[in-house]
């Protein structure tokens, strides 16, 4: 009967080990992906190596995406050629939101979607807008929960100060 007792916490130990989201944080090794891009681009983390990459996960239903998306635009527009590039993957289920949005708030930074919310699963992502600032060697350097505002002087500072 003991063992019986030892086996089944053991088991319920495993199960729940496997079962525990991995969430990334700063100083992670930021999960790869592979996702095409609105452009048609297929990309990969890899693919911004020398680049420092903003990985923002975002929906259009979800109001302070809606409130951050002016400041990110702007924020890719002043340090693109700084270096910096922002890649913002939707997990959107309706492609016809997605797009409405992208039009209305005239995105100008990479877009995807991703519907299944896979590479937002895969990063422990719960909650959006959530952005992972990724550096050269792929390490995660910043996570920005919530909206924020990208064109705030002591933010873009710190940013530059990860180039």
């Amino acid at each position: 009967m003991a063992a019986i007792a030892v086996m089944a916490i053991g088991l319920v130990w495993v199960v729940s080990g496997v079962l525990e989201a991995h969430v990334v944080k700063a100083g992670d090794m930021a999960p790869d992906f592979r996702i095409v891009t609105d452009s048609g681009r297929t990309v990969t983390r890899a693919d911004f190596g020398g680049k420092l990459l903003v990985l923002n996960f975002w929906a259009s239903w979800c109001p302070p995406c809606v409130e951050e998306t002016p400041s990110l635009n702007a924020f890719q527009q002043q340090l693109k050629s700084d270096g910096v590039v922002v890649l913002a993957v939707s997990i959107d289920a309706n492609e016809k939101l997605y797009k409405q949005f992208i039009e209305r708030y005239k995105v100008q930074f990479n877009t995807a979607r991703d519907p299944e919310g896979n590479i937002s699963a895969s990063y422990g992502t719960f909650q959006i807008p959530e952005s992972y600032i990724i550096d050269t060697t792929g390490h995660v350097r910043e996570k920005v929960i919530s909206n924020t505002n990208w064109m705030d002087p002591e933010f873009i500072a710190r940013v530059k100060s990860l180039l």
